[in-house]
C-alpha cells in the first residue's frame, strides 16, 4: 500500500487501506482545510494526473528538488552536495523514479531536514529511496511529524550535518522553524537556506515573517526579534527561499535586518504617511 498524501499541504501519512481521518498539519491555524474537506492523493495519481520530479540547478553545489506542475504549496526542496554526503532541506511529495535517479547520480542523499513541518514532505519515501537516510527533526516540532520511521533524529538548537553545514533553530513560524547555513554557497561567502521560516516576497530584496501564511496571522515583535538574532548571528551573503525564484542574491543579512526592522516598526506604528510621488517626478 502507498503512503497516503494530503492534497492541501503534500505532507505524506502512514500507508493503508483507507486515508486517515484527519491531517493536523492543516487543521492547525498556520494551515488551511479546503471548503470541501480534508482531500488525499496518492504517488500514483499524482503521476496519473501528469505531476513529474524536476531536479535543476540553483547554484554550483546547490540542486532544486520540486514537482511541475506545481502540487500543494508548491515548494521545491534544496539538496546541498558535499563531499561528506548531500544533505536534503525540505521535501516535496512526490518520489518518482526519474528524480530520484537524477538526485543519484549527483551523489544520493545521506541526511534529510526541514525548515518547518508544512514542508517535510514524502520525507521517508526519500529516505527509503536512499536506504534510510537519516531524517532529522526539531525536538520541538516532532509531534508533527505524520510518519514512523527507524531513520528519524531528533534533534535541538543546533547540529552540524556535516563540515559547514550547520541546521540552526530559530523559531518564530513554528517553535522549531529552522534555516541551514552553508558556508561554502556564494562563491564561499555563505549561504543561507530558510524555507519560509523568513519568507522572501515579491519585493525584490526583502522578507518577511508571519505565524500563518495564508491565513494572515502575524508574529509578535518580541518573536520576531528573537528570530532575528539567532538569524543575524550566523554569516551568509545569499539566501534561499521556499520555491523557485525566491533568492536574495547577495547582502541578505543587510536585507534580513531591514525587513525586519520594518515589520516591527509597522506591527508596532503608527503607520507612516507613505505619499504616492507626485506626477511632475
Amino acid at each position: 500500500m502507498e503512503p497516503w498524501i494530503c492534497a492541501t499541504c503534500g505532507v505524506e501519512h502512514e500507508p493503508g487501506a483507507t486515508p486517515p481521518a484527519r491531517c493536523a498539519i492543516c487543521e492547525d491555524e498556520r494551515q488551511w482545510v479546503p471548503a470541501g474537506g480534508q482531500r488525499w492523493t496518492t504517488r500514483s495519481e499524482l503521476r496519473a494526473a501528469g505531476h513529474r520530479q524536476v531536479v535543476r540547478e540553483e547554484e554550483p553545489g546547490l540542486v532544486g528538488v520540486g514537482i511541475e506542475p506545481a502540487f500543494g504549496i508548491g515548494q521545491r526542496g534544496l539538496l546541498v552536495r558535499h563531499e561528506a554526503g548531500n544533505v536534503l532541506f525540505d521535501c516535496v511529495a512526490l518520489v518518482d523514479e526519474a528524480g530520484a535517479d537524477a538526485v543519484a547520480e549527483l551523489g544520493g542523499i545521506a541526511a534529510i531536514c526541514f525548515s518547518h513541518p508544512h514542508f517535510f514532505g514524502a520525507a521517508v519515501s526519500w529516505s527509503e529511496r536512499f536506504g534510510g537516510t537519516p531524517v532529522y527533526v526539531p525536538e520541538a516540532d516532532r509531534a508533527w511529524f505524520p510518519r514512523r520511521s527507524a531513520a528519524l533524529r531528533t534533534w535541538r538548537d543546533r547540529v552540524v550535518l556535516a563540515p559547514g553545514l550547520e541546521l540552526v533553530q530559530v523559531g518564530g513560524h513554528f517553535p522549531g522553524s529552522a534555516v541551514l547555513r552553508w558556508a561554502e554557497g556564494a562563491g564561499g561567502r555563505g549561504a543561507l537556506l530558510v524555507g519560509d521560516t523568513l519568507q522572501v516576497v515579491p519585493d525584490q530584496g526583502w522578507l518577511s515573517v508571519m505565524w500563518s501564511y495564508p491565513n494572515l496571522i502575524p508574529l509578535p515583535p518580541a518573536v520576531v526579534e528573537t528570530v532575528e538574532q539567532r538569524v543575524l548571528a550566523l554569516d551568509f551573503d545569499r539566501l534561499y527561499g521556499g520555491w523557485w525564484g525566491r533568492v536574495v542574491g547577495q547582502d541578505a543579512k543587510a536585507a534580513v535586518r531591514r525587513s525586519l526592522e520594518r515589520y516591527r516598526a509597522r506591527a508596532a506604528g503608527p503607520l507612516p504617511d507613505l505619499a504616492p510621488p507626485s506626477a511632475d517626478r
